[in-house]
């Protein structure tokens, strides 16, 4: 049974402060100005980003803001009679690592952490802060800060999830979430800006995210209520009740006000007109609350080829959502490694050829490729939950089709996480320094493969709106049983919605396995300046090695009482690691002489092997998941992601030993800008790399 001290927040976690200042400095004063006041709207999206948490981060928030304004610490080390600084230090590695995460549940994983203190000792802190409003502040939250008693409480599910919202307790129904979402479906409306709110037992609301508080966009919200709207049963299809649906716009108003405000100023700012278009379409999304005006603007993000502030902002991901469809707000705001992107984009110039290489035929295939702009960022701001290491977007999948994406390597990212300091666990000793030498280019690549030739592959079987398919009707393409596939997408239909909450583990392990798939391929590696051949086993060798240790590495974020996953992409790399043991022939397998605490498990990969079986193995399962993703076949499709990504008796044994040996995840220091109101210069602020350095980056966005 976990107790509370399984879920204390991280101990002297590594702090990162991002350095941008090389990059900022190249950047004309316009270019400067564009990228403060697009940083200070991705910024103002923090509150939204908290209350979609959870119910209690934005007050924890505020308790942690409003202690650090009256900066108390030295104060309260003599207060507290603490010596030893365990009380006030462990408060700031709780406080730093909430605002980290955004809230008070792990952004990979999704997992809840609390102070690494008793309440006795949290409750002696906050009475000698001796302070009315962080007292009042305090006594809304000082529960939720510490319960863990309950399984629900630990895991973000729906009735702890901020994206539901309910009033007196009111606890929601999955019937009631997934009749809600279909209702959303039948009227054409995007759900990724919206919460629900359950106000009593037969009566909902559906949260619009915008600054206006009225319905000004009918075109896309044809209603504003529903009086008798039937909650059906999923599985009998039995009405269960009739209740009232009112559409609400305005949820977080205050703060997408302050959004619309900046992005005015940041259009004076544009680099182009293209750009110009973009942030308009942004202005009309936040300003209603139009995803029609949001999917615009990716339209002209992707045509806007490498400008030198790259930007892009909105409800993006969906990965938190217990349901799959409703965004996390993020904005990012960056600045163009020149060196690393043309790496990047001669692989960009070759992606034809070597999507033609995958395992599967050409009708599952886009019908022309469009090469996407790739780009290695180094970055200004993320504001969001946490910082990927890469990303490709848009996720709407006709905008993906019909115009194309952009891949975006994030590069102080990269750096950042990989890091030759840290003790490897779980690897032979013998092969330690191989592994350190080469992991961080191993993992380049990787990411690199992982986004623009696996998020970046592959053709949906649409009925599109006009009643016409993008494939043959008559002739469908033949699955991998040799006959023609029944499946495919229909009408009003996406990947999120036929796919729910497996969409992202799902999508993220295709994109894995193509990375696997091709970083054997030699002329890959020559384009990321790999060029010998001993070099090339050694990436090769690494690469493998890295995904079957992070598959191992993601028991951490799985729960083993609940049976769930708490992170899409572990989950993913978990399904990879169980492909590499079920290929067979000693390709890769545990070692240990502990029979009983396992603390000298290692994972032995038979290097020799990885071509000939590794290979071949991560070919089957990756074209399996692809041809059922492509023909929206979700019961095979989940049924084989599912039974693969099962945690076994045999590999859950080794979860306490993971733990024991986890090591704390990185946090990151965002810089800050400022515009000198006399001379107009835009000054870029950094952070020492502590606690208090997180804290105080936090204070100055004044958000």
């Amino acid at each position: 049974m976990a107790t509370a001290s399984t879920f204390a927040a991280d101990f002297k976690a590594p702090i990162v402060c991002l350095d941008v200042k090389t990059h900022f400095d190249k950047l004309s004063l316009k270019e400067k100005k564009y990228a403060h006041y697009m940083s200070r709207a991705s910024h103002y999206g923090s509150r939204v980003v908290l209350r979609s948490v959870s119910n209690e981060s934005e007050d924890i928030y505020k308790l942690i803001l409003k202690i650090h304004s009256l900066n108390p610490y030295e104060n309260l080390r003599k207060k507290l009679d603490d010596k030893d600084g365990d009380i006030v230090d462990n408060y700031l590695q709780y406080s730093s690592q909430f605002l980290s995460n955004l809230g008070n549940f792990k952004s990979f994983g999704d997992s809840k952490f609390i102070p690494n203190l008793s309440r006795d000792q949290f409750n002696q802190l906050i009475k000698s802060v001796d302070n009315e409003e962080v007292n009042s502040i305090y006594d809304k939250v000082s529960e939720k800060i510490f319960s863990v008693e309950k399984n629900h409480e630990t895991l973000l599910g729906l009735n702890n999830s901020g994206y539901y919202v309910s009033k007196d307790g009111l606890l929601f129904d999955n019937n009631e979430i997934k009749s809600l979402n279909n209702l959303l479906t039948s009227k054409n409306i995007m759900p990724e800006n919206t919460r629900v709110e359950k106000i009593s037992t037969n009566e909902f609301n559906i949260l619009i995210a915008s600054a206006e508080i009225s319905n000004t966009i009918p075109n896309e919200y044809p209603i504003d209520s529903i009086k008798e709207f039937e909650i059906v049963d999923e599985k009998s299809s039995d009405i269960i009740k009739k209740v009232t649906v009112n559409f609400k716009f305005g949820d977080h108003s205050k703060e997408f006000e302050k959004i619309v405000e900046s992005m005015v100023l940041a259009k004076e700012n544009v680099s182009n007109e293209i750009q110009e278009k973009m942030v308009k379409n942004y202005i009309e999304s936040f300003k209603t609350g139009s995803m029609l005006s949001h999917k615009e603007s990716q339209k002209n993000w992707v045509k806007d080829i490498g400008p030198p502030v790259e930007t892009n902002i909105g409800f993006i991901e969906t990965y938190r959502d217990p349901y799959g469809i409703r965004g996390e707000w993020e904005g990012l705001v960056s600045m163009v490694n020149k060196e690393r992107t043309e790496k990047f984009g001669n692989l960009v110039n070759n992606a034809e050829h070597y999507i033609k290489k995958l395992p599967w035929s050409k009708e599952f295939e886009k019908d022309k490729f469009t090469p996407p702009d790739f780009t290695s960022l180094e970055v200004l701001t993320f504001a969001g939950s946490g910082v990927p290491a890469g990303i490709n977007i848009p996720n709407y999948d006709d905008v993906r089709i019909n115009i194309g994406f952009k891949n975006v390597s994030l590069g102080n990212i990269l750096s950042a996480k990989e890091s030759n300091k840290e003790p490897v666990t779980f690897i032979d000793e013998k092969i330690s320094d191989l592994f350190k030498k080469n992991q961080a280019e191993a993992f380049e690549v990787q990411v690199g493969l992982h986004e623009l030739l696996g998020h970046g592959s592959g053709k949906l079987l649409l009925e599109l709106d006009d009643g016409k398919f993008n494939f043959d009707k008559e002739n469908p393409p033949v699955g991998l049983d040799g006959k023609p596939v029944e499946t495919y997408y229909k009408k009003h239909t996406t990947w999120s919605s036929v796919f729910g909450s497996l969409a992202g583990p799902y999508e993220e392990c295709r994109a894995e396995c193509v990375a696997m798939y091709l970083i054997t391929n030699r002329e890959i590696l020559k384009i990321f300046g790999i060029n010998d051949v001993e070099r090339q086993n050694d990436i090769i060798h690494i690469g493998y090695l890295l995904m079957a240790r992070a598959g191992l590495l993601a028991l951490q974020f799985w729960d083993p009482i609940s049976k769930k996953w708490g992170q899409a992409h572990m989950q993913a790399r978990f399904s990879i690691l169980k492909t590499f043991l079920k290929a067979g022939e000693g390709f890769v397998k545990f070692e240990y002489e502990d029979d009983k605490e396992f603390s000298d498990l290692r994972i032995v990969m038979n290097k020799s092997k990885i071509e000939s079986v590794g290979q071949p193995a991560v070919g089957e399962y990756l074209k399996q998941l692809h041809v059922y993703k492509c023909s929206g076949d979700f019961g095979n499709g989940s049924k084989l992601f599912l039974e693969r990504s099962n945690v076994s008796e045999e590999i859950g044994r080794f979860r306490d030993v993971v733990m024991k040996k986890r090591l704390p995840r990185k946090q990151f220091i965002q810089c800050n800008t400022s515009v000198d109101e006399e001379t107009g210069a835009v000054e870029l602020r950094s952070y020492p790399e502590t606690e208090l350095g997180m804290i105080q980056s936090f204070y100055d966005r004044d958000v």
